[in-house]
């Protein structure tokens, strides 16, 4: 309780802005604050200096950037224009692993930042890490309905036209990025309407269960189980009628035994996770 209370205290809701335009006293001043030691802040904020990473310590800026949510959740969100321009640094820092221990970390400072922040200085971020390498990209896919959970609605739809370019990776073995896409789909599913599920989705889902690795495919299995749950008890059923008639188009009456036999999977996960009463599915 008593830490509970102390959060509060350093997590008060006031999201001040910083103004781009400051004066080099003015940029001294935007970085200090009352919770920390300001020499302790200092320190840690000179770690971004190219200099002393060369002269020091070659990995002091994923250091850094591993610790960055502990700093910015001690400061509190009314401290965080003390961290940012250090974060949009790293951010944009030369080496990959810095930008990946961001990108697995960035859905937990959007709840230390809240939403307002988190939509003017954090999104931006996002944005860039959804176009970086795989290796960056699979730490935003990772928590993907974990950080879209946390945007405005309008701001989350932004996102739905993207999810089709995860299917393409700089290596197209790299299957496990296939199936966490798959995975965070399942999760996506309670995010968006009836009509986005099935407009943007689905085409997502069918690309995925005719993958050519059964691990990817046997998750499609239970994402398209749950998509036809999710349509089944929206208030229009015509979305459902529709995914159920491709369903036996696109696989039970497919020329490949294999697409013939991804029907009977997903039949078989539909009826076992009780996505529809017997009489519809028969």
């Amino acid at each position: 309780q008593s830490m509970d209370s102390t959060l509060h205290y350093i997590h008060n809701d006031s999201d001040l802005s910083t103004n781009s335009s400051f004066s080099p006293e003015e940029e001294r001043k935007s970085k200090v604050q009352d919770v920390v030691p300001q020499a302790l802040l200092d320190q840690y904020l000179s770690m971004t200096d190219p200099s002393r990473a060369q002269t020091v310590d070659t990995e002091i800026a994923k250091h850094c950037a591993y610790s960055l949510p502990g700093v910015a959740l001690t400061l509190g969100r009314q401290n965080w224009h003390c961290l940012k321009d250090t974060y949009e640094t790293l951010a944009a820092d030369m080496q990959w692993k810095v930008r990946r221990t961001l990108a697995f970390s960035i859905h937990e400072l959007a709840v230390i930042l809240g939403d307002q922040l988190t939509a003017g200085d954090l999104v931006p971020v996002f944005n860039g890490f959804l176009k970086d390498l795989d290796e960056v990209r699979i730490g935003v896919l990772k928590h993907l309905h974990d950080f879209l959970k946390l945007l405005h609605v309008d701001k989350r739809r932004e996102y739905l036209y993207q999810l089709q370019e995860f299917l393409v990776t700089d290596n197209s073995r790299n299957w496990r990025f296939r199936a966490e896409l798959a995975e965070q789909l399942i999760l996506l599913l309670d995010l968006y309407s009836a009509r986005d599920i099935y407009d943007y989705l689905r085409p997502i889902a069918f690309s995925l269960c005719a993958d050519k690795v059964s691990s990817v495919r046997w998750i499609s299995y239970k994402l398209v189980s749950e998509m036809v749950k999710k349509l089944y008890m929206a208030s229009t059923p015509t979305f459902v009628v529709d995914l159920m008639n491709e369903l036996v188009e696109k696989f039970c009456r497919c020329h490949k035994w294999s697409g013939r036999q991804t029907f009977v999977f997903i039949c078989q996960t539909i009826s076992e996770d009780d996505c529809l009463p017997m009489d519809q599915f028969a």
